[in-house]
């Protein structure tokens, strides 16, 4: 390796490689060249274009071990589409991520003792942005430590404004279609960020808690047929009680037929309430009645939908923080106003029991639902939201999947994406944050039947108060406005309120004090992020202008790389939103790669403290080690995991084709000069040739099926044990071997194809041989991808393979009996195959100095102890009288086998065992079959060690 930091320049040749592989020697100076001379930019425009999008990452996230495998996967396919000519576009950038960057920056404010709300939203978005440009983005520099391939020159951010702008097209053109609308629902409401969040970003987490029994009476003397007054109902949330608007029973259960359609009168309010029926309540379950809080529950909203109760009319209890706050009826007592939720529940408890009306209370684990970004207990509230009608819009994107024009790998997620499309629920996509893409909804005084309004509505909705203007919720009652900027927003007012008033917006307040200016404050919230992502594979490349010469060419994308876990969060809605805004589906195929858990199976958590830093690995290991072992452990379906034993397993791998290249520098084997195979007559330089062909057929299968583990372990194999362990073992001058001009030719020319096909999986240590080998017309990066033009040779095939078996045979007797490596031994073969008898005709040499047989008698063995090793259809009998002795040896094998039999039977009889196969840890269990496994093999091991004895 030269001293110089930065790589050779294109034509120039490195010196010698140093004796020591250093990752970190390499990585950042070969990146940094690939970048500065545009390595990642699609610049072949007559060729087939290539393109995949990523993920967009979080602009405050930093890379983590999930990151890591993605990306991985992903650099693997565009290197490898790129080094087969085609135009490779990967299309990088960040999502401004709503929730997470707010509260990133509210917390460095913090810090300085500010506040969100000491400031307009207009102030605290420029806040952000001046965060952004200092601190975001820290993740696109991790993602070129990992030798990512983006093509940064047209790095995104969803709030640039070309993007915005598509966002908010979108909406409007969505909302014209009527596929966005309003709506007062309930929401998973955060109360610690205090924003509406979605169903998939609520974590389930099993609580200690409790459940109270209590009784709630009868109204105007009526009694259940058994002649009692009341009804019992039992709830995990007794404060929701104060907003309770229903008793369900079942329509079927005869206790309380009588009473269908009567009231109780709910303790504590006063408030009187009917009994009615609903499948929802289950006879089995407590006393067969459940109290309905439709403002507060998902089960009890539709069951009090079911009863007639408008969501208009439903009741609300809790403010924006989860506070008591009085109900429209102005029922509950006033020493409950502004308590906390969790407070309030503890005192409703004592005022239900100081009234007698406790029935019982249990102690009981409920399954909660938190916020995975506050952290705090999600409560089901009651409000006006922005929805799509998701279920119309899913409609297409099940039939394109239905019908293959989506590819969904592994197919075992056809049936979870089905499942989930064809029972999709109406998507809320507004947030109560001050970060994001807002609204594109104007609202003012909506006219009444005949087209007039009141100067007191006017004042009501849309007084110029600033802040307090922009803050303000909106009201169902609103006249919305929607459009993409504020001159649309005008005309639409001109063209609904009477044309004596003078229209203006509450952020540019007119000049008029007459009552006869209406003012229009837009919309506070902000659209969810997903919303904006779900554009990504073509907002990219520059729709809605279908003419962009990106989006031209490029969109479609070719194909999908992402975690299962958002295949709902992000990837079934671009599907949905590429239907219908291209009319196109935004890609071809899907594949879903499975978490990176702990080495024994757990979910990494900080919590638990088995997080694992990629860039810790990349520092220790290399990025090429770490990005081998995620595509070695890719298994289609299947989690990965962690095991830093085999990152550092292919960090040697590294390192041994490192010193294979300082091999043929030391013996004059340079850069090939030709793409195709070199002719070639000698039978191991023929043999070698084939395996490139094999190698090559089973690469691009594998990844034509995205078979990652199958592709990496093709290309490991080969490299190592075929190249490394053999060719250059026959080859050797020490060993015998003969580097002639032929060999010269062969071995550049192999190593080179290694050195291509490894690129996509192993991108610094390549670049550095391909260009430590000689004079380079290109950089590897923009090489060209294997065209060998020859077959494998199967007379050559034959040979080779043969003298492999033979040698390795012969190998592993001797380490099972305990002789040197090293010794010559003689064996017999009486009736040699005809591959058997052309080897040690022409090349008996070969024989002895690889496989360490002193000699070959074509004859039957004489009489006594021996041992047999098979090679290809021969059985060779190697005499060992004299050699070892036999029954030293017999003895010391017998008893290694009983051990490993005993041993394998005990774990057996406890693997057998279900109370410890249910009970164990896992990880336990894992190591108990692991060991069981191993204690068979060596029994195995030990049977046929001992019939080498005869």
């Amino acid at each position: 390796m030269t001293s110089d930091s930065s790589p050779p320049s294109i034509g120039q040749a490195q010196a010698m490689l140093s004796k020591t592989f250093d990752p970190a020697a390499i990585e950042a100076r070969w990146y940094a060249h690939w970048e500065a001379n545009g390595r990642f930019r699609p610049d072949r425009p007559d060729a087939q274009p290539f393109t995949i999008v990523n993920p967009p990452p979080n602009v405050t996230g930093s890379l983590h071990i999930g990151h890591a495998l993605d990306n991985t996967l992903q650099d693997i396919i565009i290197r490898y589409e790129r080094l087969r000519g085609k135009d490779a576009l990967w299309v990088v950038g960040t999502d401004h991520a709503g929730i997470a960057t707010q509260m990133v920056v509210e917390r460095q404010m913090a810090e300085r003792g500010e506040k969100r709300t000491d400031m307009t939203p207009k102030e605290f978005a420029e806040r952000v942005w001046e965060w952004k440009a200092e601190s975001g983005g820290t993740i696109t520099g991790q993602l070129r430590r990992l030798g990512c391939s983006m093509d940064w020159s047209r790095e995104q951010f969803t709030m640039d404004p070309h993007f915005s702008k598509a966002v908010t097209k979108v909406f409007v053109d969505l909302y014209n279609e009527g596929l966005i609308y309003r709506d007062k629902r309930l929401v998973n409401w955060d109360p610690a960020l205090k924003t509406a969040i979605s169903d998939l970003e609520v974590e389930t987490r099993d609580v200690a808690g409790h459940f109270w029994t209590f009784r709630y009476p009868l109204a105007d003397g009526v009694t259940l047929d058994d002649g009692g007054d009341f009804i019992e109902i039992a709830t995990t949330r007794p404060e929701t009680m104060l907003a309770d608007m229903a008793v369900a029973v079942h329509p079927d259960d005869p206790r309380y037929t009588s009473v269908i359609g009567k009231e109780v009168v709910l303790p504590i309010t006063g408030r009187r309430i009917p009994i009615v029926p609903d499948q929802h309540a289950d006879p089995e379950l407590g006393s067969g009645a459940v109290k309905i809080t439709p403002g507060h529950d998902f089960n009890d909203f539709e069951v009090g939908k079911r009863a007639g109760i408008e969501p208009a009319d439903m009741l609300n209890m809790l403010n924006e923080e989860a506070r008591v706050c009085q109900t429209l009826d102005g029922r509950i007592p006033d020493e409950l106003i502004g308590l906390d939720r969790f407070d309030a529940r503890r005192r409703v408890v004592a005022m239900m029991d100081e009234l007698g009306l406790l029935a019982g209370v249990e102690e009981r684990t409920i399954a909660t639902p938190f916020g995975d970004r506050g952290g705090v207990v999600i409560e089901p509230w009651l409000t006006d939201q922005w929805y799509v009608d998701a279920k119309k819009l899913a409609a297409p994107a099940i039939e394109a999947v239905k019908s293959g024009a989506i590819e969904i790998i592994p197919k075992s997620w056809e049936k979870t994406f089905f499942n989930w499309m064809e029972n999709i629920q109406p998507w809320c996509i507004s947030r109560q944050l001050w970060w994001g893409h807002q609204v594109p909804v104007w609202y003012g005084p909506r006219l009444d039947g005949q087209g007039h309004l009141q100067v007191g509505d006017i004042i009501q909705a849309a007084a110029p108060q600033g802040e307090l203007v922009a803050t303000k919720r909106t009201r169902m009652d609103d006249q919305p406005l929607v459009g993409a900027t504020k001159t649309e927003i005008l005309s639409l007012a001109r063209t609904y309120y009477p044309a004596e008033y003078e229209i203006a917006f509450a952020d540019e307040p007119s000049q008029r004090s007459d009552n006869k200016t209406i003012y229009l404050r837009q919309d506070p919230d902000v659209l969810d992020t997903w919303f904006s992502s779900a554009l990504w594979p073509f907002a990219t490349l520059g729709w809605p202008d279908e003419d962009a010469p990106l989006y031209d060419k490029h969109y479609p994308n070719d194909l999908l790389i992402s975690g299962f876990d958002i295949l709902f969060f992000w990837d079934a809605r671009m599907a949905m939103m590429g239907r219908k805004l291209t009319g196109q589906n935004p890609w071809k195929r899907l594949y879903l790669h499975g978490l990176v858990r702990a080495a024994d199976g757990q979910k990494m958590s900080k919590s638990k403290g088995n997080v694992v830093d990629p860039l810790v690995l990349i520092d220790r290991f290399g990025a090429d080690a770490l990005r081998f072992f995620m595509a070695a452990m890719e298994s289609q379906g299947r989690d990965v995991k962690m095991d830093e034993r085999r990152v550092e397993g292919y960090r040697n791998f590294a390192t041994k084709l490192w010193n294979a290249t300082r091999f043929c520098q030391t013996n004059g084997i340079g850069a090939s000069q030709t793409l195709t195979a070199p002719t070639a007559q000698s039978a191991v330089n023929r043999w070698i040739i084939g395996e490139v062909v094999e190698t090559l057929a089973q690469l691009d299968r594998a990844l034509a099926d995205l078979r990652f583990d199958a592709a990496a372990n093709a290309i490991y194999h080969f490299a190592w044990d075929r190249f490394c362990d053999w060719y250059l073992e026959l080859i050797k001058p020490a060993s015998g071997g003969r580097i002639d001009a032929e060999t010269r030719d062969v071995a550049g020319w192999v190593l080179d194809q290694i050195l291509v096909m490894l690129h996509p999986f192993m991108p610094f240590i390549t670049e550095e041989l391909w260009h430590a080998q000689g004079a380079r017309e290109a950089d590897l990066i923009v090489a060209h991808w294997p065209e060998p033009q020859a077959a494998v040779a199967a007379d050559a095939k034959n040979e080779v393979d043969w003298l492999i078996a033979l040698t390795t045979g012969l190998r592993g007797a001797k380490n099972d009996l305990g002789l040197p490596p090293g010794a010559m031994l003689t064996a017999f073969l009486e009736h040699p195959s005809p591959v058997a008898a052309r080897i040690l005709a022409q090349d008996a040499g070969a024989v002895e100095r690889v496989a360490r047989l002193s000699n070959v008698e074509f004859r039957s063995a004489p009489a006594g102890a021996a041992m047999q090793v098979i090679a290809g259809e021969d059985v060779l009998v190697i005499p060992l009288e004299g050699v070892i002795d036999i029954a030293a040896e017999r003895a010391r094998l017998q008893k290694a086998h009983a051990t490993s039999e005993k041993e394998a039977a005990a774990l057996a009889k406890r693997l057998d065992n279900p109370s410890f196969v249910e009970k164990a840890r896992p990880e336990a269990v894992d190591k108990a079959r692991a060991d069981h496994a191993h204690h068979l093999a060596e029994a195995e091991r030990l049977t046929q060690a001992l019939a080498r004895l005869g």
